[in-house]
């Protein structure tokens, strides 16, 4: 075992568990089932808890998600953290049956728009107090605070990450709720780990939950995840992890045993990342399966789509396979090529330049073209490079 020095975060309950402090670093998940369907939800969140889940997330997209929520609270002992997406107010329906709230700082301008920020952070807040709940502030790379998108340059995507962080920290403090935890996730395990390190060094105080938004399939969403973890934890940043992979409903426990098997590596000083993962490869990046996934077909096309561009593993390009609507259009801006599936059809795009919308089983031979192009453009160009 090797001896690391915690940062010296406070303590955050997450009902029978405890993070920050010197705590055991807690590892979770999020359900892939349609909440509505208490049945099958139960049974993953439970499946997740046997696995060793200290924290299981469910996604509440609606008044019908929030009701089947005392049914699931009723048939397990996990302790149980919700997703709010879009509408913060479900906050107020949900807070009695779980454990933890997130909120998203980016996410908070879809509804009530003329209603500033702050005053829907001081509700979640509130309800979270009156029902003894913690919180976390969940900044994703894909979906920034838009005022804060505004203030930084267009190429720097870790500072307004950061800056909205500390921003919701700075309200939260002010109003006397510290019962929070923050998370900084990015599809690219390097800019986790510079933004993870930024924050840490500002609010060492403050309990973080890592992780690699979007990592992918088992093992490259794995490897990626181990490097971040690894070179965060290692210097004492964490408390909290998730290993977000794409995967069926029947393996998620897989994220768990994931992030268990790095724990253990990391404390047994079995540190395998030194690569600089990505940089001249090949980089598929998809997001994990949830119940926001509109239609299943996605995690097969993904799989598709890592076969398929196989030939181009020598080639620094980055594909992203989004699942949702909720991640698809913001996360797959910053890659070469993106696809978001939606319930029909998968929307293609170039960096940020939508391509079309296509048939699930007619988008792989139009990726390929515009993967082709991709590489024999950037051979052109090297080559007049090499030519000057």
């Amino acid at each position: 075992m090797v001896s690391i020095e915690r940062n010296p975060t406070r303590p955050v309950a997450i009902g029978s568990v405890t993070i920050g402090a010197g705590h055991p670093i807690a590892p979770q998940s999020m359900t892939a089932t349609q909440t509505q369907d208490v049945e099958a939800t139960l049974k993953q969140v439970n499946a997740l808890y046997a696995a060793g889940a200290g924290v299981v997330r469910i996604a509440v997209d609606s008044k019908k998600d929030a009701a089947a929520l005392p049914a699931i609270r009723a048939g397990t002992q996990a302790n149980l953290a919700i997703d709010l997406q879009e509408n913060y107010r479900l906050a107020a329906e949900v807070a009695a049956h779980v454990d933890k709230l997130r909120y998203n700082p980016g996410h908070l301008y879809h509804h009530e728009t003329e209603k500033p920020w702050q005053e829907k952070v001081k509700f979640i807040a509130g309800v979270a107090a009156d029902h003894g709940c913690a919180l976390r502030v969940g900044v994703n790379c894909g979906s920034v605070d838009p005022a804060k998108k505004e203030q930084f340059a267009e190429d720097d995507s870790i500072g307004p990450m950061l800056a909205s962080a500390l921003e919701h920290c700075e309200l939260l403090d002010s109003i006397g709720f510290t019962r929070y935890v923050v998370s900084l996730k990015d599809s690219d395990p390097q800019k986790v780990i510079d933004v993870n390190r930024r924050f840490a060094e500002q609010r060492p105080d403050v309990p973080l939950h890592l992780g690699v938004t979007e990592a992918g399939m088992p093992p490259d969403g794995i490897i990626k995840t181990r490097i971040a973890f690894e070179q965060l934890i290692s210097r004492g940043i964490g408390d909290t992890v998730r290993v977000s992979l794409t995967v069926s409903n029947d393996r998620k426990p897989e994220e768990i045993e994931a992030a268990r098997q790095i724990l253990a590596d990391i404390a047994a000083g079995r540190v395998r990342s030194v690569v600089d993962f990505g940089l001249d490869s090949l980089n598929i990046i998809s997001c994990p399966s949830c119940s926001r996934v509109e239609n299943e077909a996605f995690i097969e096309l993904a799989e598709e789509v890592k076969r398929m561009t196989a030939y181009a593993k020598d080639h620094a390009i980055t594909i992203a396979v989004m699942g949702c609507r909720v991640n698809g259009p913001g996360e797959t801006d910053d890659a070469d090529l993106g696809l978001w599936c939606g319930p029909t059809h998968v929307n293609l795009k170039k960096g940020s330049e939508p391509l079309g919308a296509f048939a699930y089983d007619a988008i792989l031979p139009r990726l390929r073209e515009e993967l082709d192009l991709l590489i024999t453009g950037r051979a052109a160009a090297a080559g007049s490079s090499a030519g000057a």
